[in-house]
C-alpha cells in the first residue's frame, strides 16, 4: 500500500495497531509489516476459500448455511466490540472463507478505536449500500452500526445482492436514510426466524438494535448447519464461475467468427 500521502500514513497505522491488538479466530490476523521504498507491505493470514461474495453471487445459499456465517461474523464483532473497536466496513466482500470451513472478517482500514473519552464517532465512512441510517443521516455513532451492516450481509446471502444494489449509491444513501426497513424481494419465502433476526439487526434505532452479544444468543442461530459443508460451497461457486467464463470465452470466440 502506497505511503505517500499524509493522511494515508495516519490510516495505516491505526489499521496496523488495532491488528495487533486484536486477534481472534474469525478475524483475518495480522502477522507483519515491512516499509519498501514508499510502500507499505502488509503480510496477512490466508485463508484459501475467497471471499463471501464471489459464493453467494453464484450458489443460492440456505438459510441454515446464512445462520452458521451469520454466527462466525458475530464471534467476530462481539470480539472486536469487547474491545470498543468499530469495524466500520462490514460486507460480503471483506468476510473470507476457508477450505477448513473457517469464516473471518478482514480488512481493518475504516476502522475506528472508542475510548472513555470519545465513545462515539460521527465522520462519514462506510460502503454505500451497506452503511447504516445514522450514518447517512450524519448523526453519532458506536458499534451498532456494524449490526446493521451484518443484517444487510444476511440479505445478500440470501438474495445475492444488498437491498438497492441496482440504484446509485448516492440513491441507495437516500433510500437508507428514509425507509424504515429494506426492501426484500421474497418476504414469504423466508422463515419467522430469519425474519426476527433481520429485525433484531435492522432497527433504524441503534439503542434498540440487538448487541452482536445479544444476537449470538437468537434463536435464529440454532438453526445453523455445520460448517464442514462450506468447502462444498466454494467449490460449486467455482466451478459456476469457471463454466459461465467458458461459455463467455465461448460466445466471444463465436462472434468474432462471424465478424
Amino acid at each position: 500500500m502506497p505511503l505517500r500521502r499524509r493522511s494515508r500514513k495516519e490510516l495505516l497505522v491505526n489499521e496496523i495497531q488495532i491488528m495487533k491488538e486484536n486477534r481472534h479466530p474469525n478475524i483475518v490476523n495480522y502477522i507483519d509489516s515491512y516499509l519498501v521504498n514508499e510502500d507499505l507491505w502488509l503480510v496477512m493470514e490466508y485463508v484459501d476459500g475467497g471471499t463471501l461474495t464471489s459464493v453467494l453471487v453464484r450458489v443460492l445459499m440456505e438459510e441454515g448455511m446464512i445462520a452458521a456465517i451469520s454466527k462466525e461474523c458475530l464471534k467476530a464483532l462481539d470480539f472486536l466490540h469487547s474491545k470498543n473497536v468499530i469495524h466500520r466496513d462490514v460486507k460480503s466482500d471483506n468476510i473470507l472463507l476457508g477450505m477448513d470451513g473457517s469464516v473471518k472478517l478482514t480488512d481493518f482500514g475504516l476502522c475506528a478505536q472508542l475510548s472513555p473519552e470519545r465513545s462515539t464517532r460521527c465522520t462519514m465512512l462506510g460502503s454505500p449500500y451497506w452503511v447504516a441510517p445514522e450514518i447517512v443521516k450524519r448523526k453519532e455513532y458506536d458499534t451498532q452500526v456494524d449490526i446493521w451492516a451484518l443484517g444487510i450481509v444476511a440479505i445478500e446471502m440470501l438474495e445475492g445482492e444488498p437491498p438497492y444494489f441496482k440504484e446509485s449509491p448516492i440513491q441507495a444513501q437516500r433510500l437508507i436514510a428514509r425507509n424504515r426497513y429494506p426492501p426484500l424481494r421474497m418476504p414469504s419465502k423466508m422463515s419467522i426466524l430469519f425474519h426476527a433476526f433481520l429485525h433484531s439487526c435492522l432497527d433504524t434505532n441503534p439503542s434498540i438494535r440487538w448487541t452482536a452479544r445479544e444476537l449470538l444468543q437468537h434463536p435464529f442461530l440454532r438453526t445453523a448447519v455445520s460448517l464442514s459443508v462450506l468447502p462444498d460451497l466454494i467449490c460449486i461457486a467455482r466451478k459456476v464461475c469457471q463454466t459461465t467464463e467458458t461459455a463467455q470465452d465461448s460466445s466471444a470466440n463465436t462472434q468474432e467468427k462471424k465478424e
